[in-house]
């Protein structure tokens, strides 16, 4: 009797034995076929989640703006909105400020970057000279893990006080943009209100 007890047991445990090792098999290929379709998933790195350029994301902040063909090279400080419901600006009139609330620059959407220009007493700002910026000209963001992001200048437009500037912070077409946004002043391109904001929209490199 002993020996037929033993005998369910040992079928009882090689039968979880090899369920077991069944699963385990199934796992590992799921894996497997995962890992081959979303490489970028799953390895990506663990503590920052550092991505390159053309997985068009970036899961940290940018920290610096770079534009060429205006000699800009410039720290970026991160804001939000005021207390009057306002973006924020830079606190340090020679940087630029990217508004967290919006996309990172390289994610899918509008992300926006605002700088000082024509500061008092003609001291000089991040963007004075953007008003020469061109269509085609090259912009570039590096975020905090190095990874550097390029956009080209399609347009850019002067808005007053009144007008609808829901286009510069929204867009539709499922792609990453930047826009950047400063004074109009006496200085750049034609003196109307304190209130005018000169913006350049630009979009990511394919």
């Amino acid at each position: 009797m002993q020996s037929k007890r033993l005998s369910k047991w040992s079928l009882l445990i090689l039968r979880i034995v090899e369920t077991t090792i069944s699963l385990m098999i199934i796992l590992f290929l799921i894996f497997r076929l995962f890992q081959l379709y979303y490489p970028n998933i799953i390895f990506q790195d663990r503590e920052n989640i550092k991505l390159t350029e053309n997985n068009a994301i970036s899961l940290v902040s940018p920290v610096r703006l770079k534009i060429p063909s205006l000699n800009i090279d410039t720290p970026l400080e991160s804001v939000g909105l005021t207390s009057q419901g306002a973006v924020g600006v830079p606190k340090v009139y020679t940087n630029a400020a990217w508004y967290n609330l919006g996309p990172r620059p390289g994610e899918v959407g509008s992300s926006i970057i605002d700088g000082h220009s024509g500061w008092k007493n003609g001291i000089q700002s991040v963007f004075d000279n953007l008003y020469k910026i061109k269509k085609g000209d090259k912009l570039y963001v590096e975020d905090e893990n190095g990874i550097i992001f390029t956009f080209v200048v399609r347009e850019f437009r002067v808005y007053s006080l009144n007008d609808d500037i829901s286009d510069i912070f929204s867009s539709s077409d499922g792609k990453a943009h930047l826009n950047l946004i400063t004074c109009v002043t006496a200085r750049n391109v034609n003196q109307k209100s304190p209130n005018d904001r000169f913006v350049v929209f630009s979009d990511k490199e394919e």
